[in-house]
């Protein structure tokens, strides 16, 4: 009897890893990676401009339904694992919901200070949903529901710390094996890579693994100090279900 495939949904917001997580799966022989495929359709919709917009609107299917129909079909020959690269905020409250449930969805967090130090080095204005922790939250809760478990969450402060550690165990939430070739992969840009990776993938082009974990101590803009503020409640919520040895 043939396996059923594990397509894994990992839902982040920006600036969380989520790219150098993307490659630590890619370079698995058994899998293949999807970036951010909600993109395309959150721009059309929403009019909101991000660099690239228009590039990325051509190159992408912008209607959610067929892009819900394409995540849930058989993986390419040879891979038994998708992997899906998701931004919560992608995520609209037009989108129905219910294709979720044929995935294995899971949520990459981060420190909220953190992201937004990162995340204004691109952009100069922010808001709470920009970084997509609502949406994270309400999704958390939603998987909850629909599963009567808790879906695997991750820290990128603990991918750092631990990557073998943190991802052994990601596998074993996800019943996969875990494979030794998550932690290294060579540097450059992938044919999988979305259109935008020339505005926000420079860092994660020159790496060749996970970097050194490094606190983050720089001082905050009052405005950003208080955005980091309101985010708190919602990552500490999902913090406290995050893997951990």
């Amino acid at each position: 009897m043939t396996a059923e495939p594990v397509r894994i949904a990992m839902w982040s917001g920006p600036r969380n890893l989520s790219t150098a997580l993307m490659r630590a799966w890619e370079n698995r022989p058994d899998t293949a990676v999807i970036d951010e495929p909600l993109y395309g359709h959150y721009l059309k919709a929403t009019g909101i401009d991000h660099p690239g917009r228009d590039a990325i609107i051509a190159a992408m299917e912008c209607d959610w339904r067929r892009i819900a129909k394409a995540l849930l079909a058989p993986p390419p020959p040879g891979r038994s694992i998708v992997y899906q690269k998701h931004m919560t905020h992608h995520l609209l409250p037009g989108i129905d919901r219910g294709w979720l449930d044929g995935l294995a969805n899971a949520f990459l967090i981060r420190e909220p200070r953190a992201v937004l130090a990162s995340y204004v080095r691109t952009r100069e204005r922010v808001s709470l949903d920009d970084i997509g922790l609502p949406v994270q939250v309400d999704l958390f809760e939603h998987v909850c529901r629909r599963t009567g478990r808790t879906p695997p969450v991750i820290d990128a402060a603990d991918v750092l710390r631990d990557p073998a550690g943190t991802l052994g165990l990601l596998c074993e939430a996800l019943g996969v094996p875990f494979s030794r070739r998550m932690l290294a992969w060579s540097p450059g840009p992938r044919p999988t890579d979305g259109v935008w990776a020339p505005h926000w993938y420079a860092s994660v082009e020159a790496s060749t693994g996970f970097a050194p974990y490094r606190p983050h101590a720089a001082e905050l803009p009052a405005d950003l100090e208080a955005l980091a503020h309101a985010a708190m409640p919602h990552y500490r919520r999902l913090a406290e279900a995050r893997l951990r040895r």
